[in-house]
């Protein structure tokens, strides 16, 4: 570099957000980039964390970036999210003790379980065969000094000489050392009090294995009806309960392990070393101990506490920040992937766009964009989280969030709709719509939790359930096949979903209802779900029988457009198949003891 040199964009940190910017403007454009960092080796030694993509960021980066061959070449691609409960009065030792929640299909648009040390080698070495790209690493002593009206400067040391650099626009993804957020007093705190510890093994934890079953008995597990061949450990596996989950997530060579939990139920010090997190899997999930305590430990992290939001990232004086350099939520479903990419992109698109007038809008629509998208997530993690200790509540929880994700996220990305500015008008009028459903559907699945935990018996069976037996799911990711769309074919694809949403908020409000009613009938009562007002509504098992009894009476029913008894698996305990006919029928009467819900059933 020269003491004194002039560039279009200065990025900061050269972490996956940095990296993936800088080969979007590249690829987009002939801007001059200049990417520093203030360590020496990039990427590090030490192991990264933050593997798991979904749909959107899995698009970004194999399609947006074309890095399809080296995601197909270097990293596994990605069996959907899969989730696990212990089954009680089980020794839960096997793993065909847990009960199940899974997507059997995959995905059209491919995820991958990234290895990120690989693939943010790959990006800094794609990038360096542009000349337009300048790398610097082990640059110190940053002082970045913005400017409303001209060029910002950066000034820092590089190799032993001091460089001053003129820059256009300055994009912080520096992680969580938060350069411009630390600087502007941008920082904010959010509702959620989360932390992680995790740790990286040698080999593939295959937990599909930790089984009493012989090799034959392993390959002709009846299950497979339901769960179908493809390797489990492919998946981004989640082993739940109340307000946390273990993760195991395979890389070639090594595995990764990780505990996010909710600060106020369990006790970090239980925790805080490798072998005590290991100790403390192995007790919670029995199955475990058959493996962990016998692998070599590669090497371990953790984050106190994770999450927080940030007053502004984009503004049309030319600054702008991404990753964990402005907001992060929690890594349950995986969302860091797509923020960095929904970011990205409104970045890149403000960085090419050359009127100050359009600017000015441009970045005005899309803070807004991004404070509505993250303000989205938050209740998921800072209100329900306790639900991830039922593997039905949880489920109710699950395919509401992804159906939203699916339709409001994933479809208008893959369209490049997210920096049309006429579709981003169209996206608020519904986006808006659902934000109080969402916030009142999560506080009532939370409650309806509790109630279920501290009154009803669990079931004593397991439960092997896919998400999309829920048919709005299935219907939203329909989504994925609707592409090169004009915004008025988006807006029409816009408002289905919005109906297909609301139909799905009304059963799972109602499908509550009928369990804690004790009564299928619920389900189909025409008048009463109906007079549900999915703006309104909270959960108080008194005021909800009152509710309903103002209605029990009417015999119009109610046309759903799937089957409103599809989870009435949990709250039937399944007999199994080696007992006789006689004993099949004492069993079910038993489960309906003691398992809690008994129904009253009037199919019409």
């Amino acid at each position: 570099m020269k003491p004194s040199d002039r560039y279009d964009v200065l990025i900061i940190g050269a972490g996956i957000a940095g990296l993936s910017l800088a080969r979007q403007l590249l690829l987009n454009s002939d801007k001059r980039v200049l990417l520093i960092d203030r360590r020496s080796e990039i990427p590090p030694r030490m192991q990264k964390v933050g593997e798991s993509c979904v749909q959107l960021s899995g698009y970004y980066f194999s399609k947006v970036l074309d890095l399809e061959e080296h995601l197909l070449r270097e990293h596994f691609m990605k069996y959907n999210l899969r989730f696990y409960w212990k089954t009680d009065g089980r020794e839960n030792r096997s793993f065909e003790d847990y009960s199940q929640s899974y997507i059997r299909a995959l995905s059209n648009i491919p995820t991958y379980q990234l290895n990120r040390n690989k693939i943010e080698a790959e990006l800094l070495r794609l990038n360096l065969k542009n000349p337009n790209f300048s790398f610097c690493a082990g640059a110190k002593d940053l002082n970045v000094l913005l400017s409303d009206d001209g060029p910002h400067a950066a000034r820092f040391s590089f190799d032993g000489n001091d460089v001053d650099a003129q820059v256009d626009w300055v994009v912080d993804t520096s992680g969580r050392g938060k350069v411009l957020a630390r600087k502007m007093n941008l920082c904010q705190q959010n509702p959620i009090r989360h932390g992680t510890a995790f740790l990286w093994v040698e080999g593939l934890v295959n937990f599909e294995k930790l089984t009493d079953l012989s090799p034959r008995d392993f390959r002709l597990n009846k299950d497979r009806c339901s769960t179908g061949h493809l390797p489990f450990w492919l998946a981004t596996n989640h082993f739940c309960g109340e307000g946390f989950w273990f993760w195991v997530i395979p890389l070639q060579g090594i595995t990764s392990l990780g505990l996010v939990y909710d600060n106020t139920l369990i006790d970090r010090e239980s925790i805080s070393t490798p072998e005590k997190l290991i100790a403390w899997v192995c007790r919670e999930f029995p199955l475990f101990a058959r493996d962990l305590p016998y692998r070599k430990i590669v090497d371990h992290s953790g984050i106190k506490d994770f999450s927080y939001d940030c007053a502004r990232t984009i503004s049309p004086s030319h600054w702008a920040l991404s990753g964990e350099a402005g907001r992060f939520t929690d890594p349950l479903y995986s969302p860091g992937g797509d923020l960095i990419s929904l970011y990205n992109t409104m970045i890149t698109d403000s960085i090419l766009t050359e009127s100050a007038a359009e600017l000015e809008v441009k970045t005005r629509l899309y803070e807004r964009l991004m404070e509505a998208v993250y303000e989205a997530y938050v209740p998921t993690y800072a209100v329900s989280y306790d639900a991830l200790g039922d593997q039905e509540a949880f489920t109710l929880k699950y395919t509401w969030e992804l159906t939203v994700y699916f339709s409001f996220y994933v479809f208008p990305f893959i369209n490049d709709l997210f920096t049309d500015r006429q579709f981003l008008t169209i996206f608020f009028e519904r986006f808006a719509i659902l934000g109080p459903i969402n916030r009142n559907l999560q506080a009532f699945i939370s409650s309806y939790y509790c109630w279920k935990r501290d009154t009803q018996a669990p079931l004593h069976t397991r439960v092997l359930n896919d998400f999309t037996e829920i048919v709005p799911l299935r219907k939203a990711e329909r989504t994925f096949y609707q592409v090169g769309l004009s915004v008025e074919d988006a807006r029409h694809i816009l408002d289905e979903q919005l109906d297909n949403l609301k139909e799905l908020a009304r059963f799972i409000v109602v499908h509550i209802h009928s369990v804690v009613l004790k009564d299928q009938r619920v389900l189909t009562n025409g008048a009463f779900v109906q007079s549900l007002k999915l703006e309104d509504f909270h959960f108080d098992a008194h005021e909800m029988r009152v509710a309903y009894e103002r209605y029990a009476a009417e015999a119009e029913l109610y046309e759903w457009s799937f089957d409103p008894y599809v989870l009435e698996r949990f709250h039937t305990e399944q007999p199994t198949s080696s007992s006789s006919p006689q004993e099949l029928m004492e069993e079910v009467s038993v489960g309906a003891g003691q398992g809690g819900v008994q129904w009253t059933t009037m199919r019409p």
